[in-house]
């Protein structure tokens, strides 16, 4: 079945060829338009401090390959069921106490049932009235759960792309491209924010990560919320020894997106734990403005929250004000170093990239 999605239609200087003409950029100029735009839209040292946790780990019956909760793969996630309330809230609570802004919940489904939305709605209820802004990850929705999660005060629905089409068939194959694109229009017809980015390092080409950059910028509007995970490699799953990527490579791709997608948040997301401060650092000066705080991102290892303070620290970098300057949808352009202003959107069907 054909999904139909609005997409902007984009100045053709966002085209996957324009976009690599950014990525070859001296990383010095790639760098300084890059930070130039971000000041533009962003407050220029602040960073918002989020934590994610897995409200539902393991026997996820989808394929991906560079996911540990998979149950096809054999690795080292034990299964659990949904978390109750006063536990979720107690680690909320803790996530507030250290700082966090954003409290988001994951749980490993392909698709929630009605019945399993029930517990995630009174969870987002009660996280909210914590005064945190609420993001979960559920898998696919079906028609009408986006609203009841609207309803219940959720602020972001997450659901990646994780890669461009032409490599998608290379990491997944339970769920289709367009399957992600249609939950990705349900939850913008509901009012909520999108959280969308992707995972580098799969073993894809630059082309690739600028065919995923593209298609995140052409959606209508682009997506408030993009995170760049770097890939984790875990024992068991089919990528766990795909090649390490350049993390020159990694802090382009980040520059690239906030030129591209300059009102954004952009979340420097999976693989900090194996990054080296210097890392980091290029990261934020290339415009990230977001990381997920707390020693586990889901089932997988991240940053002590003394090691991310003591970083900070050192950077000058201050968590993000609790009303962000602009985003995404609200934003009016301010003028930048290249185009950035998007065009009026149209339905027509999600092209291939």
């Amino acid at each position: 079945m054909n999904t139909h999605i609005r997409h902007e239609t984009l100045d053709p200087a966002w085209s996957v060829a324009a976009i690599l003409d950014l990525f070859a950029l001296p990383l010095n100029d790639l760098l300084l338009r890059a930070q130039t735009i971000h000041r533009q839209h962003h407050p220029a040292n602040a960073v918002q401090q989020s934590r994610l946790l897995s409200i539902k780990t393991g026997a996820c019956p989808e394929d991906c390959a560079y996911c540990p909760q998979s149950s096809r793969y054999q690795t080292a996630v034990e299964e659990a069921p949904l978390m109750p309330l006063p536990q979720v809230l107690a680690a909320a609570k803790r996530a507030q106490a250290a700082g966090a802004q954003r409290f988001c919940m994951g749980a490993a489904w392909r698709s929630p049932t009605e019945r399993q939305l029930d517990d995630v709605v009174e969870h987002v209820k009660a996280v909210k009235a914590l005064g945190l802004e609420t993001c979960v990850t559920l898998g696919m929705l079906k028609p009408g759960q986006a609203e009841r999660l609207k309803a219940a005060g959720l602020d972001y629905y997450n659901h990646n792309l994780d890669t461009s089409r032409e490599y998608y068939s290379e990491i997944i194959h339970s769920r289709t491209y367009d399957d992600r694109l249609q939950t990705l229009q349900r939850v913008r017809d509901a009012g909520l924010k999108v959280c969308c980015g992707g995972i580098v390092g799969l073993g894809e080409s630059r082309e690739i990560r600028a065919g995923l950059i593209a298609t995140l910028a052409s959606l209508a509007p682009y997506p408030e919320s993009v995170p760049i995970n770097q890939l984790v490699k875990v024992a068991g799953t089919p990528l766990a020894d795909a090649p390490d990527l350049d993390p020159i490579e990694f802090v382009r791709t980040i520059a690239v997106t906030r030129i591209v997608m300059p009102r954004t948040v952009v979340r420097l997301s999976a693989g900090r734990e194996t990054m080296h401060d210097s890392t980091q650092a290029l990261c934020f000066m290339a415009g990230a403005n977001s990381i997920f705080q707390g020693e586990q991102l889901l089932t997988t290892p991240n940053p002590r929250v003394e090691a991310d303070a003591a970083l900070f620290e050192r950077l000058g970098l201050v968590p993000m004000p609790d009303q962000p300057r602009a985003d995404a949808a609200t934003a009016a352009p301010a003028a930048t170093s290249g185009p950035t202003t998007l065009k009026s959107s149209t339905n027509e069907e999600a092209p291939a990239c």
